[in-house]
């Protein structure tokens, strides 16, 4: 089953809540444009994605691929926190680490309530 998606726009974060599995890494670039997409089309600059319910079956080089093409197309004032279901994204910390190597305000994260509260902070007040 290829990755499902819902966006709900709440103020200035766009709430994204996958499920399903990828299927290559086509499947997971099409996700990300769909959810930069939908971030452009509502002027958010805030994205919180809910992946609990997705399965990560991407190779570790498809993985690089993935984050390299993620940080390459979103705006680099975005701020993106993913939360994964713990011990189901053998890759998380890699993909996290190739993103914001390349200037992407990304964060793999395996809770909701500390992923919201980063994706919502004020970078100022770091």
């Amino acid at each position: 089953m290829a990755i499902t998606y819902q966006f709900e726009v709440q103020g200035e974060l766009l709430l994204v809540t996958a499920s399903g599995k990828d299927e290559g890494l086509d499947d997971v670039k099409q996700y990300g444009r769909a959810v930069l997409e939908c971030a452009l089309a509502n002027a958010v600059t805030r994205v919180l994605c809910d992946e609990r319910k997705l399965e990560y079956a991407l190779d570790l080089l498809s993985t690089f691929e993935s984050a390299k093409y993620m940080a390459e197309i979103v705006p680099k004032v975005a701020r993106v926190a993913i939360v994964c279901k713990p011990g189901k994204a053998p890759h998380a910390d890699f993909w996290e680490t190739v993103a914001v190597n390349r200037g992407l305000q990304v964060r793999m994260m395996t809770d909701l309530a500390e992923a919201t509260t980063w994706v919502l902070q004020d970078d100022r007040n770091r």
